[in-house]
């Protein structure tokens, strides 16, 4: 396979000999990969094109961004069940596979997804995925209960943490009423669910670092948290074990766009190229990353890599929920029975 580093190796040469480098303007969340050192520098030193970022705190500024800035940005990082919307809104353009060498690298059950590859057009390139479900303190909880019903237990009351997030909230609540996540049918016993719980929280947590501090000082026997941050909270030292349910995780698929307006789309999919590049996920991997959507990527990592030991599990996989587009009505009614159940505390 060709790989983007040789692919890259004849693009910095053809910049040698007089080829025009480019200033690319990546839009993402802050933290988040790309604007690693080892991503944009080397990307830099490699290529020629420089690399600026600007940040979103959500995905709805993400498409306001996109809409009021045309030509502002090359590449956008958008989370696979907001695509539909933005191809929709023209805010992104179709992108040709073969000048993204390494995205032979990634499986068919992401590269077909519905929602990236749109009548026949790949809109998106499969990036990063992971999972929300919960983690364990294992000073508290030695051995990892097997059901998403421990976060109700009577013995971790006062002990237990979500984040304050309506759509997160009520489908680990369609999890534990054994509904399908993207398709709350009975919503009142979602609803009564989390009454029952609200009461066993110590606290919401909104980050990471708030997690962190949480279980370091000892306040929580459980709480829901991502794939990802578990393995670099376990990389800290902290005594965590992410557990995958018998019920289910929620499943998510970040992936990497070209805005329409973008003026520099040739340098744009290069980077995107690195992105996906195994040699570059092996090494954001050792710093606590999400699992890599490119199957080479995922098969460099050393074997008892969080990313390929647990998520790479066909059984784990086969429990996984991955989250569909909701139209903002459905957003709206989650968001009126959250802050409703949590004003009624």
């Amino acid at each position: 396979m060709t790989t983007a580093r040789s692919s890259l190796s004849i693009l910095a040469l053809a910049l040698a000999t007089g080829a025009q480098a480019d200033e690319i303007r990546v839009l993402n969340w802050q933290g988040y990969g790309t604007d690693t050192s080892f991503a944009s520098e080397a990307f830099q030193e490699a290529t020629g094109h420089s690399v600026i970022h600007e940040y979103f705190n959500s995905e709805q500024e993400m498409l306001t961004k996109l809409r009021t800035n045309p030509g502002a940005y090359d590449v956008v990082m958008i989370n696979a069940v907001f695509m539909p919307q933005a191809v929709r809104e023209g805010l992104v353009t179709a992108i040709d596979t073969a000048e993204v060498p390494n995205y032979t690298g990634i499986p068919e059950g992401f590269a077909a997804d519905p929602k990236l590859m749109i009548d026949g057009e790949v809109y998106g390139v499969p990036w990063t995925w992971g999972l929300t479900s919960f983690a364990i303190n294992t000073s508290a909880i030695p051995e990892a209960p097997t059901s998403i019903q421990a976060l109700w237990d009577p013995a971790h009351a006062g002990r237990v943490s979500i984040r304050d997030d309506a759509l997160e909230a009520m489908q680990l609540a369609a999890l534990a009423t054994g509904q399908d996540i993207n398709e709350i049918a009975d919503l009142g016993a979602a609803e009564a669910k989390l009454a029952e719980l609200l009461p066993q929280l110590r606290t919401f947590w909104s980050s990471e670092n708030d997690w962190n501090q949480f279980m370091a000082a000892g306040e929580l026997d459980i709480a829901t948290y991502w794939s990802g941050s578990a393995a670099r909270s376990a990389a800290l030292g902290l005594p965590v074990e992410f557990v995958v349910p018998e019920e289910g995780a929620i499943g998510w698929l970040d992936s990497l766009a070209v805005p329409a307006s973008s003026s520099h789309q040739e340098a744009a999919l290069a980077f995107i190229d690195w992105m996906i590049d195994p040699a570059f996920y092996v090494q954001w991997d050792a710093e606590g990353a999400p699992a890599s959507a490119n199957a080479d990527a995922a098969a460099a990592l050393p074997e008892d890599a969080f990313n390929r030991r647990v998520l790479g599990d066909p059984e784990v996989a086969a429990r996984v929920r991955f989250q569909g587009e909701l139209s903002d009505e459905t957003r709206e009614t989650y968001l009126r029975i959250w802050q409703g159940l949590k004003a009624a505390q």
